[in-house]
């Protein structure tokens, strides 16, 4: 089977394509590529998947990639009362240490090396950037901003800072184990999901030991 194309279509693997009839179909229909997604799937799991691929790759004489997604550092803030709370936009937003549960004034953020990063001007995303923030004061166990982008802040939503340098490795014990087994069971690329500076790379690829490409 020859694909005259310049491109590779990816295809994840979940609940509904995890099937060697299904990973099979998922070819036929053009997929060149496997995600396997390390934030949802436990090492017995992915071994499974991993095998199922190689199987369809065996039977249709063409080869197939596998690409282990790691998950990265997870930065989330606390608990909110109630489960979530309304912000306003304009309105000012307290983010500290205290793990006492958040409101419309205040959340917890139990990240020490965010506030040891953190300077006036840095923006957060909550929740995929359904809340937008603005620091506009700092210290070492809280920050001080304003809400650019208002509505409901949700207990143990995910953080990003797209303009602020943290002191984080790119791999976390957890990604160390899954980058460690899954490079041993064989796939083709590890995709880190943290990167931040070049070494990074260097730390993945260390890791690695060139068992397998990184992306």
């Amino acid at each position: 089977m020859h694909r005259d194309r310049k491109v590779k279509i990816l295809a994840t693997l979940g609940p509904a394509s995890s099937s060697p009839e299904m990973i099979r179909e998922l070819f036929l229909a053009g997929a060149d590529v496997f995600r396997i997604n390390m934030s949802h799937t436990d090492h017995a799991t992915a071994t499974a998947l991993c095998q199922m691929i190689r199987d369809a790759e065996a039977e249709l004489a063409r080869p197939i990639g596998i690409l282990a997604d790691l998950q990265g550092p997870k930065l989330r803030i606390g608990e909110i009362a109630g489960g979530a709370a309304e912000l306003q936009r304009g309105q000012s937003y307290r983010l500290d240490l205290d793990t006492a549960a958040g409101d419309n004034s205040r959340a917890p953020l139990p990240h020490p090396e965010i506030f040891a990063s953190l300077a006036v001007g840095a923006h957060l995303l909550i929740d995929d950037g359904r809340i937008r923030l603005e620091v506009t004061g700092t210290a070492q166990d809280h920050a001080m901003t304003t809400v650019l982008v208002a509505g409901t802040i949700k207990s143990r939503k995910g953080v990003n800072l797209p303009d602020t340098l943290l002191s984080l490795s790119a791999l976390s014990p957890k990604d160390r184990a899954d980058l460690d087994h899954m490079a041993r069971t064989g796939v083709d690329w590890i995709a880190l999901s943290f990167v931040q500076r070049p070494d990074d790379i260097a730390e993945a690829k260390q890791a690695i030991g060139g068992r397998a490409a990184i992306l």
